[in-house]
């Protein structure tokens, strides 16, 4: 079996709030198919767990994911009904973050006044960044994000974290990618026995042939996620939200050498 890890983002890939159910029973059969064979699953999201765990409850599904990446960067694995977090990375993550806002916070009053002379958004902060942000519109969050970028090539290991209209500063070595590497290195795989599709600016990161040989977004996923997954040979499905998930393994299972 070519596909030894599966990496899902969670809103918008696996999950969409608006069907019914939320997430398909065809995606579940699939993911518990290769989990009963030996695969590893992974949530990679930028929810946090008490957001996750309340949704997937909501959600009645009968798998588990294995491995949960959160906020874009914590690791979590399944161990006896809970998920334990792996400090070893965690504590390594939180202390890059904490060294990273602290060099940009005296300039939050500065980015918090340009938005704010220009632009109708929410700004916060919480306990993953000093920095976080709901445009009021998706070309509103275009130019947030850009001017953001700008800044942050001027910072050392700062990026933005961006999902739609919300984004976040966060350090940029820990990310989808970066976290995926990590389950990926200790579950002693290799990046050409790892899938991953996502839909959105956040999912970037994973969608590299750095961290995944099997690379897919379903058809709702944005420009320039699709831009990205195509200029790397992966799959692009003609199905929204979880069935193309679903129709991503069954390509990749059906077209991949064993």
């Amino acid at each position: 079996m070519p596909i030894r890890l599966i990496s899902t983002d969670f809103d918008g890939t696996l999950f969409a709030e608006f069907e019914n159910p939320p997430i398909p029973s065809v995606l579940t059969r699939a993911i518990g198919d290769l989990q009963a064979r030996g695969a590893k699953w992974v949530i990679n999201t930028g929810r946090d767990m008490s957001s996750l765990m309340e949704t997937l409850g909501r959600a009645d599904i009968a798998i588990e994911p294995d491995y949960l990446v959160l906020v874009e960067r914590e690791i979590h694995f399944h161990h006896k009904s809970q998920y334990v977090g792996l400090a070893e990375w965690n504590v390594a993550c939180a202390r890059a973050h904490e060294q990273v806002f602290a060099a940009v916070r005296a300039d939050l009053p500065r980015l918090v006044s340009w938005i704010n002379s220009r632009f109708h958004a929410r700004i916060y902060e919480d306990p993953f960044s000093p920095f976080c942000l709901i445009a009021g519109s998706r070309p509103d969050a275009d130019e947030i994000h850009s001017y953001l970028l700008n800044y942050c090539r001027r910072v050392p290991r700062l990026t933005v974290v961006r999902n739609d209209v919300y984004a976040r500063l966060a350090h940029a070595e820990y990310n989808k990618g970066s976290a995926l590497a990590e389950v990926t290195r200790r579950l002693k795989l290799a990046r050409d026995q790892v899938f991953a599709i996502g839909d959105h600016w956040n999912d970037l990161p994973m969608l590299s042939r750095d961290y995944a040989r099997w690379l897919a977004a379903p058809a709702n996923a944005v420009d320039v996620v699709k831009d990205a997954v195509l200029r790397q040979d992966g799959f692009i499905s003609t199905f929204s939200h979880g069935a193309g998930v679903a129709d991503a393994l069954r390509h990749y299972l059906k077209h991949a050498p064993p």
